[in-house]
Formats: structure tokens, sequence, C-alpha cells
């Protein structure tokens, strides 16, 4: 498994790692992000969802679950938040299947809340403060 770590201060910090993120990564579409709440999570699928060529704004389906955006492509990426979720069978319903498995990016956040549910090939993105607040972004797959 490949691991990588990057430290992000600015926000042309985070454009870099999520350029990276692409190019490394750009065949595997599904992104597990985690890290406590705060950490940036969604500030990075922002910024990965800009170089994407999503035009609308972003915002963290926390309430939704899951938000759909369109690319100046055309494209599907779905941005996920299962913090709300108690229970995995929640998630059925959304039809979770459809999503994971057409081939569109899809960004998760707190995919530690439905372990079984995960498809194998992902790429898992772990975010932590330093103590200088900087983002520490560690990747691997």
């Amino acid at each position: 498994m490949e691991n990588l770590e990057y430290i992000a201060k600015t926000e042309i910090d985070l454009q870099n790692i999520a350029k990276n993120i692409l190019s490394d990564f750009g065949d595997q579409k599904i992104i597990l992000f985690y890290g406590e709440m705060g950490v940036g999570k969604t500030t990075l699928i922002k910024v990965l969802c800009q170089q994407l060529g999503v035009d609308e704004p972003t915002s963290s389906p926390t309430f939704s679950i899951v938000n759909e955006y369109l690319s100046n492509q055309n494209k599907s990426i779905y941005h996920f938040d299962f913090y709300r979720i108690e229970k995995e069978e929640e998630v059925y319903d959304l039809g979770y299947e459809d999503y994971f498995y057409n081939n569109n990016f899809c960004f998760v956040e707190w995919p530690e809340k439905i372990p079984n549910l995960l498809p194998k090939n992902v790429v898992k993105v772990k975010i932590v403060l330093d103590e200088e607040n900087n983002r520490i972004i560690s990747i691997a797959h």
C-alpha cells in the first residue's frame, strides 16, 4: 500500500495536494476522508471538486447525507457525510451501491460509520492538525 504525507499551511498547499490526489489516484473514484470534526475534510473536498470542474458552491451534506455536484463536463461527483448515521442499515435506503459502483467520484466523510459497506479499492485520506494548526494529510491506497 502506497502512503504519502503532505503538510498544508495555505489554500495553495491544498490546491497542490488536490492536484496530486487526482493525478496519482484519479482512476480510483472512491476517496474516504478520515479526521476529527473541523480538521478540513470538507475544505479539501471543495478544492477537489473545483479542480474537477465544479463551478457551483459545495458544502458538507450533513443533513442530506449526499450532495451531487455536476462538473463543467457534465459528470456527477458525489459528496457523502455519514456523521449522523447511527446504523449501516440507514445507508441501504440511499441506494449506496448505485453511487459507489457507477465510476463517478465519491468523496466520503465519516466512512468509519459504514465500514462493512465500503468498496475494497479506495483511497484513504486522513487529516490531522499539528500544534501550529497546519493540516497533516496522509494518503493511503
